[in-house]
């Protein structure tokens, strides 16, 4: 994703590492893109070893040299098929490691387990609320289209829907006191008989 981003950044202008780090950065790119602005610029050495970018100028600040880059043609048809294979990857990701910790619940105390929950709660929703600030910082700066905004409120959808899930898990779990999580782990376990 990291060399799609850039090189689509590329496309539309020449910038420095830092210019692509910076407006990442300001639109929480991290946050629903996993992109860290330290791999911005291992990203450009890469793709410059391989011809997809190089160097259009070199600028210098004061103590500081700055290298802007620019995207070529072997970038270009780099960038469109990354484009192509991205829009076909399956989009949905299952929480897999959640599901597995279900399966055995009945083994932390009910304290503990609420407690991990309620953790993760509070972690999605300084996620949302980055990308949401995120959303606040592109709207002044661009003028969002009907697929920028559909993006964001799918994005939101899906961190609303987390909550919720883990909202009713913790309802059921303090409601039950774990008897329906040792329900689960019966049932996972007549796999083995």
């Amino acid at each position: 994703m990291v060399r799609l981003i850039i090189l689509g950044m590329l496309k539309m202008r020449p910038l420095s590492g830092y210019e692509i780090q910076q407006v990442l950065q300001m639109s929480q790119t991290e946050v629903w893109a996993g992109i860290l602005p330290g791999s911005i610029y291992h990203a450009l050495k890469k793709m410059d070893k391989e011809g997809l970018v190089e160097v259009d100028s070199v600028e210098q600040t004061g103590h500081r040299i700055k290298a802007i880059y620019k995207i070529t043609e072997k970038g270009q048809l780099e960038f469109l098929e990354l484009l192509k294979t991205s829009l076909k990857e399956k989009s949905v990701g299952l929480p897999g490691t959640l599901y597995a910790a279900i399966s055995f619940l009945h083994e932390l105390p009910a304290e503990e387990k609420v407690g991990a929950l309620k953790e993760q709660i509070e972690l999605l929703q300084k996620e949302l609320d980055l990308l949401k600030t995120g959303l606040l910082v592109k709207e002044q700066h661009v003028s969002l289209n009907e697929i920028a905004k559909l993006q964001f409120e799918n994005m939101f959808s899906h961190y609303h829907l987390q909550i919720d899930f883990l909202e009713k898990l913790i309802a059921i779990l303090e409601k039950t006191d774990g008897e329906q999580a040792d329900s689960i782990t019966q049932d996972f376990q007549k796999y083995f008989e």
